[in-house]
């Protein structure tokens, strides 16, 4: 079941978005839970930041802001993540298929994300789900662990009406 984030939810997410799995794949470098209330605190305030349970426990989370003026036709789906314990129980594509029927419900005709290049597991994910890469960032990342940057992948995905 999908439902918008609230506070009571901070440590769940944190300890999902800080796994080692997972963090490399996010945009922040791990980092303790009181500098992660800077991460939290505006994903909490757009309204568009979604957790994903079963059985009342938070899964996976992601968040769907639609675009503005000309490309309000537009979603960018991104902080998408599900919990490493989960992995590879149809969650991720549950997850996915709920956020792009719910866009789509909203008047959303094209989906956009981006995925770091160094992530074959997601880049197949989204393939499988009709997702086309359009284009590529160069070095547009640098974690603190790495020597080099990491391209980002742009993908993009046109929904029927």
């Amino acid at each position: 079941m999908r439902r918008l984030v609230t506070p009571a939810d901070f440590d769940r997410i944190f300890d999902i978005y800080m796994h080692e799995t997972v963090v490399p794949f996010l945009g922040f470098d791990p980092m303790p839970p009181d500098a992660f209330g800077k991460v939290f605190q505006p994903l909490f305030e757009s309204g568009c930041f979604y957790v994903y349970e079963i059985d009342a426990k938070v899964m996976g989370f992601y968040k769907a802001q639609r675009h503005v003026g000309r490309a309000a036709h537009v979603a960018y789906l991104g902080t998408f993540a599900v919990a490493p314990e989960a992995h590879g129980q149809g969650i991720a594509v549950a997850m996915m298929q709920d956020a792009i029927a719910r866009l789509r419900n909203t008047g959303i005709t094209r989906v956009e994300l981006t995925v770091e290049a160094d992530n074959p597991r997601a880049i197949a994910f989204y393939e499988r789900l009709g997702f086309v890469h359009e284009g590529t960032q160069r070095a547009a990342y640098k974690r603190a662990t790495d020597e080099g940057y990491v391209d980002e992948l742009m993908y993009g995905l046109l929904l029927s009406r």
